[in-house]
């Protein structure tokens, strides 16, 4: 095994970010650090208080980060965080170094990657989400717009000069496959993993999270709800189900989809919803386990554009899931072989509602599948998905470069 090459890692977050994106790249990051020098490049305020011996060592860029919801300023500030990357990359760079950037923001990739090639580095991409489709599911773009044709473009020049593309959903190959030059093996699947210790918890009776009535079949969704998300269709669904008086929903959780949720029950208060405000980390296995069933909306053509890493751990703590999505989609494809939950066609809310009311008639079968769910999440551990990692760097350095 070759350790002499040097791993730069870019990213714009990094701990003390707490976003899963953060978590997962700096677990990355030190696994691949036992093997060889890692340099991250973070733009994270704060993040080169982590740098300690025997770790990656961080340099920290300054960044500048809009609200979410102003979108003009966001858009100046990811291309500002390009430029930077595009310099400190060059800078950093040798002939023989493995260049490793994520796709947050997605302009990202393409300044980073052109550094490394200047400077004869090899590349790898590790893509969390794809663009210009989650532009375009997100309907912030149309696909025959010239921002669509020319990140298009821009995606052909890149992907197929790439040693290695990382992908964490199985839905995403045949996407990437449609552009000229990439090859299958380029491509590596390695899916994303719990971030919370696995093992099936009971609900617990007296848990805050749970509704005034804990015998109530409790309905939940959590996490971060970007564009490519459907929370009206959540929020419908519980419309629908409004005069089931043994089926509550508990929400909880932050992005611009929360925006729209709010704006939702403000103009019409369900009483069988209560919103919470987001969970502390200290409390997310708690709030996981308070639920009986869980919800993940996702809204059309989506599949092979975003990843529900949050999947993995609802898993991890034994509950069943509902995914709207097609049927071709990582999260679909998971719960469909493994029995453990139900998927649904995406911004069909009284197909949601129905699923729904499935699950609580027989909570029985749904405590079952979130038994399953447990097992199958055994699947998707830490060091698993670290070791494939390690084994693709390992493979670029002592790979030549791709031309």
């Amino acid at each position: 095994m070759d350790t002499s090459a040097r791993l730069i890692i870019a990213s714009q977050l990094y701990p003390p970010d707490a976003t899963t994106t953060a978590v997962y790249v700096s677990k990355i990051a030190e696994s691949l650090a036992r093997d060889r020098q890692v340099v991250v490049i973070s733009a994270t305020q704060g993040s080169r208080a982590t740098d300690q011996l025997g770790r990656p060592d961080i340099v920290e860029l300054k960044s500048w980060n809009p609200r979410k919801s102003a979108i003009v300023q966001r858009a100046a500030a990811i291309c500002l965080l390009a430029g930077q990357m595009f310099f400190s990359v060059f800078r950093r760079a040798r002939s023989g170094d493995i260049v490793f950037c994520v796709t947050t923001p997605f302009t990202l990739p393409y300044t980073v990657l052109l550094a490394a090639r200047l400077r004869g580095a090899k590349t790898m991409l590790l893509i969390y989400d794809l663009y210009p489709e989650a532009l375009e599911a997100a309907g912030m773009i149309r696909s025959n717009s010239f921002a669509a044709r020319l990140i298009r473009l821009a995606n052909t020049l890149l992907f197929r000069r790439l040693d290695a593309i990382i992908v964490i959903g199985r839905d995403v190959p045949p996407l990437i496959e449609k552009y000229r030059g990439v090859v299958a093996n380029q491509l590596h699947f390695i899916p994303n993993w719990a971030l919370i210790p696995i093992g099936y918890r009971k609900a617990d009776p007296a848990s805050r999270f749970r509704a005034s009535d804990p015998s109530r079949f409790i309905v939940g969704l959590s996490g971060n709800l970007g564009f490519t998300h459907a929370p009206a269709t959540v929020f419908e669904a519980a419309r629908l189900l409004r005069n089931e008086t043994d089926i509550h929903f508990v929400l909880s959780g932050w992005g611009v989809g929360w925006a729209v949720l709010n704006d939702l029950l403000a103009k019409d208060r369900l009483e069988n919803v209560t919103v919470l405000e987001p969970v502390a980390e200290d409390e997310l296995v708690e709030f996981l386990s308070a639920a009986d069933l869980w919800v993940i909306p996702y809204r059309r053509h989506v599949t092979g554009v975003s990843i529900p890493s949050r999947l993995y751990n609802i898993l991890a703590v034994g509950r069943p899931v509902i995914v709207t999505s097609e049927a071709n989609s990582e999260g679909a494809l998971v719960l469909g072989e493994e029995a453990i939950g139900w998927v649904v066609p995406p911004e069909n809310p009284a197909e949601l509602a129905r699923a729904i009311r499935e699950a609580a008639d027989d909570r029985q079968a749904t405590m079952d599948k979130g038994v399953r769910a447990a097992d199958v999440a055994e699947k998707y551990r830490e060091e698993v998905a670290l070791a494939r990692y390690r084994k693709v760097v390992n493979g670029i350095s002592q790979a030549r470069t791709r031309r």
